[in-house]
Parts: structure tokens; C-alpha cells; sequence
């Protein structure tokens, strides 16, 4: 068992100083940061932002004192507009980090030595995956740092639970995404390629709701919307914790690493 969690934290460790000197990484980072932090403006400062919503409904009640308005919690509202923005980027960001987990060892002709090697197949598909998941969360810290900055002014303060459970939703949908990806980058050399299949698949199981709801009341209609990254991700940003979405995430999180062990146990069968 050592010998097994030794052979992780290397593949670990491998993988996350890879994309510390990956300027592709960097590029992403960067584009990622500014696409969240104009979003983040956007919602909350814009033209049509929470904040000038609730101004414009403040004057008007002022104009009409004698109509009632209902009360708007302002950090709930933000919380998941911002969220669900941020799980959209993800759709874009994540097909682009996975897409070299194993293409590029393919390309390079090392997966020969990782299938052949005594390190088991698991091991090297959970190393990488903690490493991909691990440079993901260096991307969006600086987002939870200026996010917190800007919910710590709410008044009455924000009840740290929900918060909290909408950015693990964020990690579990990153983590999920990042696993089906690295299983699809294990069946190709070509990381364009990995990375284009990756976005339809999950563009499919984000949208796979739509499908579901015109098949409602149905047994495939059922199915398919338990399938679905959107319907769960949305409890989690909504503050609501459903054990079924824990499962869904975690079985796609194991899916992906068990038909990538595969992938390559397939690849060790043709080389022995």
C-alpha cells in the first residue's frame, strides 16, 4: 500500500510541474483570470448588475412607498449568478487541460514506458488526475480570495455554509469533467482532438437536462436527467445538498479513471 500511495504522489508531482512550465498553461491562466474577473465585475457592478438592480428597485419603492417589494438577498443572487458563470468557463478551460494528460505521452512515445512499467494503471491515472484537479484550484483560489473580499461586506453576513458548497460543487463538476477528459486523451495522440471530443461530451451531459425535460415522466427521461452536470452543479451553487449529486459527481470523478486504467492496461496487453 505505501508502495502504491509513493507511486501516486510521483506521478502526482510529475504532473503538476508540468504545467508549471508549460507556457500553454500560463496562457490559459491568464485568459481564465480575465474572463472571471470581467464576469465578476460584470455581475455585480454593470449596467445591469445585482447592485444597480437593487439600487433601480430602491428608488422606485421610494417613488411608490406604498407598494410592497420583495427583499432581495443580494449575496445569494450573486453567489450563483457568478458560479454559474464560472461553471461555463469551466466547460471551455477543463477539455484544454486534459486534452494532454496522455496524448502528449503518446506523441512522445512514453506511454509505452508507463504501460510497461510496475506502476499499476490506477496510480498513474489518479496521479495525474490529482495533479490536473490541483492546478485547477491554483486557478480559481485567487477568484475565492476576491469573492470572499466581496461577500464579507454583506449585510447581514452571509452564512459561510452556502458559499461553501456552491465552490465544492465548483471543484466536484472540475474533477468529474477532468476524468472523463484524461480517459479521452488516453485513446489519442492527438491532444486537438482529445480536447474537441471532451467539449461534446460535455457539452452534451451539460445540456442532457434539455433532453430530459421533454422526455419527463418517462424512464429514459429520468435517466437522462440524473445524468446531467447541469442539474446537479445547480444544487450545489443553490446551496442545497443532495446526496444523489455526491454520487454522480464521484461516479463520473471513478469512471474516468477506471476506463482510462483500462485504456492503457489495453495498450500494456498489445506491447507484451
Amino acid at each position: 500500500m505505501r508502495l502504491i500511495f509513493g507511486n501516486i504522489i510521483a506521478i502526482y508531482r510529475r504532473e503538476l510541474q508540468s504545467y508549471f512550465v508549460s507556457p500553454l498553461a500560463y496562457a490559459i491562466a491568464g485568459i481564465f483570470w480575465l474572463l472571471s474577473g470581467f464576469f465578476f465585475a460584470l455581475i455585480l457592478l454593470g449596467p445591469q448588475g445585482i447592485i444597480q438592480q437593487v439600487a433601480q428597485r430602491d428608488l422606485l419603492q421610494g417613488q411608490q412607498p406604498g407598494v410592497p417589494a420583495s427583499p432581495i438577498d443580494v449575496a445569494y443572487e450573486f453567489q450563483q449568478a457568478f458560479l454559474g458563470i464560472m461553471g461555463s468557463l469551466a466547460l471551455f478551460i477543463l477539455p484544454i487541460l486534459s486534452m494532454g494528460l496522455y496524448a502528449e505521452e503518446r506523441k512522445r512515445g512514453t506511454l509505452e514506458l508507463l504501460a510497461t512499467s510496475p506502476v499499476t494503471n490506477w496510480a498513474v491515472a489518479v496521479g495525474k488526475l490529482l495533479g490536473v484537479v490541483t492546478f485547477f484550484l491554483t486557478l480559481i483560489l485567487p477568484i475565492f480570495a476576491y469573492e470572499a473580499f466581496a461577500l464579507s461586506t454583506a449585510n447581514p453576513a452571509v452564512f459561510p455554509v452556502v458559499p461553501l458548497m456552491g465552490h465544492l460543487g465548483l471543484i466536484l463538476l472540475a474533477a468529474g469533467i477532468l476524468s472523463l477528459g484524461m480517459f479521452i486523451s488516453s485513446l489519442t495522440d492527438s491532444t486537438i482532438l482529445a480536447a474537441i471530443i471532451t467539449f461534446a461530451l460535455i457539452l452534451f451531459l451539460w445540456v442532457i437536462d434539455a433532453i430530459a425535460q421533454n422526455l419527463s415522466g418517462t424512464p429514459v427521461g429520468a435517466i437522462l436527467s440524473h445524468l446531467s452536470l447541469l442539474k446537479h452543479y445547480t444544487n450545489w451553487i443553490q446551496g442545497i445538498f443532495d446526496s444523489s449529486s455526491l454520487v454522480v459527481f464521484l461516479s463520473y470523478i471513478l469512471l474516468g479513471i477506471f476506463l482510462t486504467a483500462q485504456a492503457i492496461d489495453a495498450l500494456r496487453f498489445q506491447r507484451s
